[in-house]
């Protein structure tokens, strides 16, 4: 779950902890950019993906038209693209509190880099 159920923003991670051995880490952590589709898009991300990038085989499987699954990915790849838009103004500014001292080097390269999911 990425969303709140009440208002549908986008929820902020706190608390992480390992099952094994109970170590928790605290903080603000970052949903990577797919994580933060909504499920029907993440949805049409798999069955893309377990398609093989076969449009026709997933228009029959999807039991859509083809035009129809055309537009859904159309609007998938507009929201990955506002995404991205949303995190380079997100990077920015992770720059200027770096500069600010607001926070550490070491922290902003941490936000960045599990903002791009590489964490």
């Amino acid at each position: 779950m990425t969303h709140c159920l009440i208002c549908e923003s986008l929820l902020q991670i706190q608390t992480l902890s390992c099952t094994s051995c109970h170590t928790e880490y605290s903080g603000e952590f970052y949903f990577p950019r797919l994580a933060r589709l909504s499920n029907s898009e993440q949805k049409l991300v798999e069955e893309l993906i377990v398609h093989g990038g076969n449009l026709k085989e997933m228009s029959e499987e999807l039991e859509i038209s083809y035009p129809t699954l055309k537009k859904r990915l159309n609007e998938l790849s507009d929201s990955l693209q506002q995404k991205k838009r949303e995190d380079e103004i997100v990077i920015e500014q992770i720059f200027l509190d770096i500069e600010a001292q607001k926070i550490t080097a070491n922290e902003g390269i941490k936000r960045i880099r599990e903002m791009k999911g590489e964490l």
